[in-house]
């Protein structure tokens, strides 16, 4: 049993390993490729044409309100407590608690499930919150394309990503299209696949109802559901890299601090913003181990009994 444990992990190891070097080389091989073109006057061309990104709409707010903050924290609080469960019910074999909401006794799920779709109410109801805000105070301007010109500029944005001569804008006033469309796409069509997909795995999804399983069926909407976070789980590792190495505590005090100026050197050396993005770490670290069973279930008994096997 430990010989074949033992050959199963010195097998992942070896895959893990053989695939770092590929990937590895594929990188240098697309940076190489990348700064070769920009080295193509008609390239050049491209980018003095289309610098990454396009004139806001006359109107658009500057900068960043503090409830946009305080959003973006809750956003990224929930969103690591979901995918973290999300990721521990896929492996849970034997659950030791399970919940049932009151009057429905077979209805049962485990008590990490149901501390998912707790989480999620909350994360739709803040993502409710935060698209009437975007769009009552202008901040909708900042990730909604608002030009045909996103497109060239996202592909000038992103030829310069490659070549690690990276983008220089200013994310207080102006973000480039890559981002733009990045974070319309998360917003807009990756969000509502999650909410759509996981109440079709939820416990309130309707489960003798067939024309709602005809139209949503069970197996494609878990798998949707598993690309979804894939989605999200790469978007905030990207995210969270490259908001550290574009000028992090100009960045987090953009985003943490609610605090910026036209001009992109005026908070670059100021540490507010990366002490608030340290206690938001510290809250969700503390979160993360206090999400146990024996915090957990009392709460959940709040909304219906429990069991423990």
């Amino acid at each position: 049993m430990l010989v074949e444990r033992g050959s199963a992990i010195r097998r992942r190891a070896a895959i893990v390993l053989v695939g770092g070097v590929m990937l590895v080389l594929v990188a240098a091989g697309a940076v190489a490729c990348a700064r070769w073109a920009l080295s193509l006057d008609a390239v050049r061309g491209f980018l003095d044409r289309y610098p990454g990104a396009y004139p806001l709409p006359e109107g658009a707010p500057v900068g960043f309100p503090a409830w946009l903050a305080w959003q973006h924290f809750f956003n990224a609080f929930l969103m690591v407590l979901i995918i973290r469960t999300g990721l521990q019910a896929r492996r849970e074999k034997r659950p030791k608690v399970f919940w049932s909401p009151r009057g429905r006794p077979k209805r049962r799920t485990s008590l990490t499930i149901w501390f998912h779709q707790a989480l999620d109410v909350f994360w739709v109801a803040n993502g409710v919150v935060f698209v009437i805000l975007l769009f009552a105070t202008g901040q909708w301007m900042r990730i909604v394309p608002t030009s045909w010109e996103v497109l060239p500029n996202a592909a000038s944005a992103a030829l310069q990503y490659v070549s690690l001569d990276w983008p220089t804008e200013n994310g207080w006033v102006n973000y480039n299209s890559l981002q733009q469309l990045a974070y319309a796409t998360t917003v807009f069509v990756a969000a509502p696949l999650a909410v759509a997909t996981g109440l079709r795995l939820s416990t309130v999804w309707p489960r003798g109802d067939a024309r709602m399983n005809r139209i949503l069926p069970l197996e494609p909407a878990r798998r949707l559901h598993v690309l979804v976070m894939l989605f999200f789980a790469v978007f905030i590792v990207t995210h969270v890299a490259l908001v550290l190495a574009t000028g992090a505590l100009r960045n987090l005090n953009h985003m943490y601090a609610a605090q910026g100026s036209v001009d992109p050197t005026a908070y670059a050396d100021n540490w507010t913003g990366f002490w608030l993005f340290v206690l938001s770490l510290g809250v969700i670290v503390g979160a993360c181990v206090a999400a146990r069973p024996a915090v957990l279930a009392p709460i959940a008994r709040l909304f219906g009994p429990t069991i423990t096997r």
